[in-house]
């Protein structure tokens, strides 16, 4: 006998949960104590569920850091695409993203993402080849020491504002001008 009740398949939505919950639970504890059962159960799943779309804990992870890594890719590209002026595009690009990240509702995510790079040296080693790959395809443009200088000191203020200790919006916004300023070819 057949159920008259069948649930419509729709695996990029069951993806994109198990990747939401699993980067929460992420951010909350630490990696190592996430367990895959915990985020099915998060993500409404069975575990049998999460197997399918990510067979191993590692794969799950990589898969958050690499969705993160890839909206925080698109926001940086198209807002430099939008910049006109070419001296310290991506770096203006990057500040702002970072930013706009911080004032997300979803700073959990990237909460997440530091805790992951932090914990996990082949994902931190991820992080670093694509800090790489986007300085060497933008180095005609942001390899001055000026700018690499505004690069860590709001890759500082992102940090700084995950662990709970973020300046006042006030002071948020005459750094993030401050830091613009500083993208602006002498």
């Amino acid at each position: 006998m057949r159920s008259s009740y069948s649930r419509k398949k729709q695996p990029d939505v069951v993806r994109r949960e198990i990747l939401n919950r699993g980067a929460m639970l992420c951010a909350t504890k630490a990696v190592a104590s996430v367990s895959l059962q915990e985020v099915a159960d998060a993500a409404g799943v069975t575990k049998g569920g999460l197997l399918h779309h990510f067979p191993s804990k590692e794969s799950l992870v990589t898969a958050i850091v690499d969705e993160l890594l890839e909206r925080f890719e698109a926001d940086i590209e198209d807002l430099a695409g939008q910049d006109p002026e070419r001296y310290g595009r991506f770096t203006r690009a990057y500040i702002n993203v970072t930013f706009a990240m911080m004032a997300e509702t979803e700073l959990a995510h990237w909460k997440a993402l530091i805790m992951i790079l932090l914990t996990e040296p082949a994902l931190t080693e991820r992080w670093n080849r694509w800090l790489e790959r986007k300085l060497e395809e933008h180095g005609e443009t942001d390899s001055s020491p000026e700018l690499q200088l505004a690069r860590f000191a709001v890759d500082g203020i992102w940090f700084a504002g995950l662990l709970g200790s973020e300046p006042e919006p006030r002071d948020t916004a005459h750094a993030r001008a401050r830091l613009i300023r500083m993208t602006v070819q002498p």
